[in-house]
């Protein structure tokens, strides 16, 4: 030990806390860290309840761990020095058997366990090689540590404290970054789970030990921040409505929730102070969980939406029991309401089994049996609109027999954030995928599948969007391989804006406007990638192609969609091209095709443009076709029906003829497989509107849209028991929380 680091540790033992606070210039907060261990997710006050949880009402899951900790020391029996592996979380629950059961065996494991991962984090650095993308195993290693602080000697203390505080500083400073380690800071897909969001759990454990105390101090501070940097972010994303950092549900349900939980728990752990009512967005994880949740006679589904691998589509649930048990817990007394629906989507749950990652969380729920009783929604509208994650989703119910569909406008996630080039894309699902998004994501690390993600299935031409198609145009920036094909697509997440939204008894109503995704932007510059991209190209040419890109969408319930677009190029002879992605080759007669998916049927008959041209692309060598070419996958790693859900096929609607402006107009109908036709439609033309007059069933509906101006237009419904007359909404309804409605 250094003379200063002497000095410092003598003045610690003096003064405590406050003086490296004073000596530093730390925040204020910073004297409200615990002077004693532990510190990470309970302390000496909070222990006592959560041993008892152990050794009562979590003593089955307790007995799980103690087993996977037996089965650990018996493996490395007569093993003084094991070979260097990530056992971080075999370290944890060493530590935390230690303290429950007092067995001196489980702290020496613990000590070699934590030597043995330290020496893997410090070899693989040396190596230049990444741990791991996540950091939630080096995560359960700090938990060791400070768990087991108080029975390690002064050296054993200081030495592993140092090795961990130095070789995670050295992978986040490595120049240049260590292949396979995700990037720095909380922007990268907001997941905060990178080596950076380790400092924060370094900083509360070390902080005041004297070990690395200038830079552990400045970890602190950052970690505090860069999880404050997060809570603000995803606020504004979730707002009052639930949600994500991603639409992408298996980051959302599965890896994300874990920043946000382990913050609220540590930072009351550290400090004694609960702050879960100060970030009541994070409350609301169940609303945005029961809208993805597509309901069949087996396991639940998602959408896929986003960078979603389209295998199964089946929704990731592996993790929701005990994400909705935290919420339950943290939220209790703040958010009720919101706990409430929590419990009611545990209960849907077949698999209630806990999550591994961090096996602590059972054990911290000690006011769980106190959360309120399940709140059972009894009327949710037909729609829900999600405005910062720029979604709104539909529905005729909630069971196996319904329909269902996802609108994508508005929002502001944006790029690296798991969004596609997809505004005003739309899929439909009913009893099966119909009107789907197509692509993967697998095997990221095989060449061709990397192409096929950036060049194929991130951008506009793998979605249900209407492409422009301008001769010359650089790629558009998305992950992946090199940059090499945009095929008339959006150039942009962000950007687009919905305009109008409501959602009744009868009929759902959305209306956006994505003209900026489809234009290049000075003030926000470009990528690297995309820089390269176009330094390959013979010719350019950024000026924009589009003046107008806007979707009008109506969900007749249960079962019909009308969908009007106004496309406006600058120039005439830009092709467009209007895109509906299929599971298997649809059949098209006239004007109308058919496609089915499982046990469902889609209709879907163009009115408009009236000489446009109905195209079939796809099939064996075509499957993700795009500007020229079939950016194909590899294969090998599919079972067989999982190439289906990833949309082999698609039907291009293409003007006839070259005009600066065409309107789209298209209406679906989905049913069951023992749907023969489609029913009657008539198009409406009149002085500045054009529509559509269907019948469906007994009723008739009549929609028509403004062809000029504001987004606008008029629906009437003609029935035996119901009448309806009015116009199409401007507005964009408020809602929030679950939204139940009174009508």
């Amino acid at each position: 030990m250094g003379t200063a680091q002497v000095a410092l540790l003598a003045v610690l033992t003096v003064s405590g806390l406050a003086s490296v606070v004073s000596a530093q210039g730390l925040p204020e907060w910073t004297t409200r860290i615990r002077q004693d261990h532990p510190r990470l997710f309970f302390n000496s006050d909070t222990w006592p309840a959560v041993c008892a949880r152990a050794i009562g009402p979590e003593r089955a899951w307790h007995d799980e761990v103690r087993e996977d900790v037996d089965k650990v020391m018996a493996e490395m029996d007569g093993d003084p020095k094991p070979e260097p592996e990530d056992l971080g979380p075999e370290a944890a629950e060493a530590a935390f058997v230690y303290l429950v059961t007092g067995e001196q065996q489980y702290l020496d494991l613990a000590k070699k366990v934590l030597d043995t991962s330290l020496r893997f984090y410090e070899k693989r650095y040396a190596e230049r090689k990444s741990v791991a993308w996540r950091s939630n195993t080096r995560v359960n290693a700090v938990m060791a540590l400070d768990w087991m602080y108080n029975d390690l000697e002064e050296d054993e203390r200081r030495e592993y404290m140092q090795r961990f505080v130095r070789v995670t500083h050295a992978f986040c400073t490595a120049d240049p970054p260590i292949p396979g380690e995700s990037a720095r800071g909380y922007t990268w897909i907001l997941g905060n789970y990178s080596a950076e969001s380790i400092k924060w759990y370094l900083g509360c454990a070390a902080f005041g030990t004297g070990v690395e105390e200038e830079l552990v101090s400045k970890w602190l501070v950052s970690g505090y921040d860069l999880n404050m940097k997060m809570l603000n972010r995803r606020r504004a994303t979730c707002g009052n409505d639930g949600g994500s950092a991603a639409p992408t549900v298996a980051y959302a349900f599965l890896f994300y929730p874990w920043a946000e939980q382990n913050f609220l728990y540590t930072w009351r752990s550290a400090t004694g102070e609960d702050i879960g009512a100060d970030w009541s967005h994070s409350a609301w994880f169940a609303n945005y969980v029961m809208w993805n949740w597509i309901e069949t006679n087996d396991a639940p589904m998602e959408f896929g939406y986003g960078d979603t691998y389209h295998q199964k589509n089946l929704l990731p649930l592996r993790q929701m029991y005990t994400n909705l048990s935290n919420d339950r817990h943290l939220f209790a007394r703040s958010e009720p309401e919101a706990a409430g629906l929590a419990r009611y989507m545990q209960q849907r749950l077949k698999d209630k089994r806990y999550g591994w990652e961090y096996f602590i969380y059972p054990f911290l729920w000690t006011n769980l049996d106190e959360s309120p009783p399940a709140y059972t929604p009894k009327r949710l509208p037909h729609a829900r609109h999600f405005e910062g994650m720029g979604q709104t989703f539909m529905r005729s119910g909630d069971g196996p027999d319904d329909t269902y569909a996802l609108f994508v406008c508005g929002g502001i996630i944006g790029r690296d954030h798991h969004r596609h080039q997809d505004s005003l894309s739309f899929i439909i699902y009913h009893k099966g995928h119909l009107a789907m998004d197509s692509g993967t994501r697998i095997e990221e690390d095989d060449p061709m599948n990397e192409l096929h993600l950036a060049n194929y299935y991130g951008q506009s031409v793998a979605h249900n969007c209407v492409l422009v198609h301008k001769p010359g145009e650089p790629p558009a920036y998305y992950w992946g391989g090199p940059l090499e094909s945009n095929c008339g697509g959006q150039r942009t997440q962000p950007g687009s804006v919905v305009k109008a939204f409501e959602t009744n008894d009868r009929y759902v109503y959305v209306a956006g406007d994505a003209t900026a995704c489809y234009l290049y932007d000075p003030d926000e510059g470009l990528l690297q990638e995309e820089q390269e991209a176009i330094a390959k190209m013979d010719c350019f040419d950024l000026s924009d192609k589009v003046s107008l890109v806007t979707r009008q969408f109506v969900f007749l319930v249960p079962n019909h969609f009308v969908i009007f677009d106004r496309v406006v190029s600058t120039d005439p002879s830009y092709r467009k091209d209007w895109l509906l992605h299929t599971a298997h080759e649809p059949s098209i007669e006239g004007r109308t095709f058919r496609a089915d998916r499982g046990e469902g049927r889609l209709f879907c008959r163009t009115l408009l443009p009236e000489d446009a041209k109905l195209t079939t692309v796809g099939g064996p060598g075509k499957e993700f076709w795009s500007s020229g070419k079939n950016w194909d996958i590899t294969r090998d790693v599919l079972k067989p029906g999982e190439l289906e859900m990833m949309g082999q096929w698609r039907v291009e609607v293409t003007p006839g003829a070259q005009r600066a402006e065409d309107f789209f107009l298209h209406v679906i109908q989905v049913g069951d497989q023992s749907l023969a036709s489609m029913e009657h439609t008539a198009l409406i033309r009149r002085d500045a509107s054009v529509g559509v007059r269907l019948a469906a069933g007994d009723r008739t509906w009549e929609v028509t849209f403004d062809t000029a101006g504001d987004l606008g237009g008029h629906i009437r419904l003609k029935g035996p028991r119901e009448d309806l007359d009015r116009d199409l909404t401007t507005e964009v309804m408020p809602q929030a929380g679950i939204a139940e409605t009174t009508g």
